[in-house]
């Protein structure tokens, strides 16, 4: 078996700092108070510390074992908890969703109730920050046991990572994540279901729960967003006159 412990080291030697990871921290290092929704492991808040940030650092996640990671660091507030159930109000300048956390939210109603919570605790004029995979792209088809990530964990095991499209539904694709040894021996299986929503839709979320789209862009490099981008990064700003 594979633990969730010995699961949380191994993502983050599957996700190590990339492109995706200076954008936010960019955006981090300029904001004097931070929310971190779906914190995982807190990667981005401990290099934030670690590059000098001296303000109010938050993050939020429902892992427990990936939040045990995170707490190896005691000068970042970190809350186990999900985004809809959030109460603060008014009290960070940024908000950030990383590592397509975006997507984990597949219903209307699941979708609406995480924007509003992100909406209260957002400060006036305060930003959220995300991205999510463009479904123009179908990203997913690439998700097949073929195409697995061989990687030794933090115990020097050497193991297979692979993924099985279980279903396509609308704008909602269900998988299974596999943890095996290289010789086949499956330690570990996940499933999860992600959500791929055009850029049109997103706006339309975002407009609901008072928040609206000041820069778009198609990569981490801040190209142009583009039918044929592979993601969709979006900075969102709170709308002046919008009531919470």
């Amino acid at each position: 078996m594979y633990s969730d412990a010995d699961a949380a080291a191994l993502y983050d030697i599957l996700n190590p700092w990339g492109p995706s990871d200076d954008f936010y921290l960019s955006h981090i290092m300029a904001s004097s108070s931070v929310l971190d929704v779906g914190c995982g492991t807190g990667m981005l808040l401990h290099r934030a510390r670690e590059s000098g940030h001296t303000g109010r650092l938050c993050g939020i996640d429902p892992d427990n074992a990936s939040l045990d990671r995170a707490r190896t660091r005691d000068d970042v507030m970190w809350v186990e908890g999900r985004a809809k159930d959030m109460a603060w109000e008014r009290e960070f300048e940024l908000t950030i969703m990383a590592g397509n956390a975006f997507q984990v939210f597949v219903t209307d109603d699941e979708l609406r109730s995480a924007l509003a919570a992100i909406r209260r605790a957002l400060a006036p004029g305060g930003r959220l920050v995300f991205g999510t995979r463009n479904p123009l792209v179908r990203a997913w088809e690439g998700w097949t046991p073929e195409h697995a990530t061989d990687v030794v964990d933090h115990r020097g095991r050497a193991l297979r990572v692979s993924h099985h499209v279980e279903s396509v539904n609308g704008d909602v694709v269900a998988l299974t994540e596999t943890t095996a040894t290289r010789e086949g021996e499956t330690l570990r299986v996940d499933t999860g279901s992600l959500r791929f929503l055009d850029a049109e839709d997103i706006d339309g979320f975002l407009y609901e729960a008072g928040l609206e789209v000041e820069v778009r862009y198609g990569d981490w490099s801040r190209a142009s967003f583009t039918a044929t981008s592979d993601d969709i990064v979006t900075v969102a700003r709170t709308r002046p006159g919008t009531v919470l």
